[in-house]
């Protein structure tokens, strides 16, 4: 079968070079049993991929079971994936298979396999290597013959070396890695999928097509789109059912638009060094912000011990500056010089306004972190109507994560 038929079974849109390329490598490495991990932002449609693969494989008459880890409890994981016995843990009240007895012949495709827990990725390891795996709470060793295709949106380097996943099980399943390009890299694809999209809610709403006018084809092409094809999709259903003309101008687009310097959490934690599974970014900020604040307290305490008679060092400049700019985001940064006589006037605070200024600190410092997360997991909730998956991606976590925070906290009615 070839790159046009491929895309015709599967209903796959556009023909950007790196899209043709990742199919071109599934349909080559289809016929094998190798591991594939399929790798790119959320929303690009990796889950495409290995249903491609399987149905062009000699598995194509087996189960094809797929997998999101991020969205299945870390305590039960290993028993939806390997199964269990009766009375292995509390509510096992009988055997059970797991998918990979379920799918032995045929393909599991493992989304979010960068959220698997680390014992889970020893089992996982196990399997890949030789084919055999346990049941959860017994000692019978199990055959399977399943062939496994993965897929991540995680800097998987960046996991291996922060010990989140382990580098063996990595290029165990990368045998053959596929990337999926991002919507933004597909500029010439962006207006077909559109056109594709609005005449599916056309058909699905019973109503004419939404056609853009040049100038919002051009908003359209131009814009980041960081949730990808998702995103695109959801757009277009939005203005489909809301809007009550079919010619959309570019006014009319943008509205609908996200401002592009809104970035949510996961995409800052992408830029990070650190990894932040457990807690928001939100927390590393406050750290961030408490250590500067305390900083500048010292500097400032230090300058008015000396009077005017003082400067400012290099770091000491940059402390006081990203302090103003974080307070007011107009502050332009410059060099705080001291009082003249032309302005008589000290920009530092006398030792009683630092008194006032270190009493409000400790404040902020007895507040909990602990209730500052349980309050942003609950107004994620509400905002998104009790919907964890949206929930999640509001607050930079796993879905998994979420879970296991809900029931923390006792937030399961929300």
């Amino acid at each position: 079968m070839n790159l046009q038929q491929v895309k015709q079974r599967f209903g796959i849109i556009g023909n950007a070079p790196l899209l043709n390329r990742a199919l071109e490598v599934a349909i080559q490495v289809a016929p094998t049993d190798i591991s594939v991990l399929v790798t790119g932002e959320s929303g690009t449609g990796k889950e495409i991929i290995p249903q491609v693969i399987h149905h062009l494989s000699s598995r194509k008459h087996g189960e094809y079971i797929a997998v999101n880890c991020g969205a299945i409890p870390e305590g039960t994981i290993d028993s939806e994936l390997f199964g269990h016995e009766k009375g292995s843990f509390t509510g096992a009240h009988g055997s059970r298979q797991g998918y990979f007895e379920v799918a032995d012949g045929g393909t599991i495709f493992l989304d979010e396999v960068a959220e698997l827990p680390m014992q889970t990725q020893v089992r996982l390891l196990r399997v890949l290597e030789t084919g055999e795996f346990i049941r959860v709470g017994s000692s019978k060793v199990i055959k399977t013959n399943v062939r496994v295709v993965a897929a991540t949106n995680e800097n998987m380097q960046r996991a291996i070396s922060s010990g989140k996943f382990r580098e063996d099980l990595f290029y165990r399943l990368s045998t053959v890695p596929i990337p999926l390009p991002s919507l933004r890299s597909r500029q010439e694809d962006i207006h077909l999928l559109f056109r594709k999209f609005a005449s599916d809610f056309a058909d699905k709403y019973r109503m004419p097509a939404l056609k853009l006018t040049d100038d919002a084809v051009m908003l359209l092409i131009n814009y980041s789109w960081p949730g990808n094809i998702r995103q695109l999709k959801n757009l277009v259903e939005q203005i489909s059912v809301i809007e009550t003309k079919r010619d959309i101008d570019a006014i009319t687009f943008a509205a609908y638009l996200p401002a592009e310097n809104e970035k949510v959490p996961a995409l800052i934690n992408e830029a990070g060094p650190e990894n932040f599974s457990e807690r928001e970014l939100m927390y590393k900020f406050l750290f961030d912000m408490k250590k500067d604040l305390s900083d500048l307290k010292k500097i400032v305490l230090d300058l008015v011990g000396q009077g005017n008679d003082f400067s400012l060092t290099n770091d000491q400049e940059a402390v006081v500056n990203r302090f103003y700019q974080e307070v007011n985001p107009n502050y332009s940064p410059s060099r705080i010089l001291p009082p003249t006589a032309e302005s008589g006037r000290n920009p530092f605070p006398t030792p009683s306004e630092v008194e006032d200024f270190e009493t409000h600190e400790e404040v902020e410092e007895s507040l909990s972190l602990e209730d500052r997360e349980k309050e942003l997991i609950k107004k994620a909730l509400e905002k998104h109507r009790g919907k964890r998956k949206y929930a999640a991606a509001e607050l930079g976590i796993s879905e998994r994560t979420l879970y296991r925070k809900i029931k923390e906290y006792n937030l399961i009615d929300l």
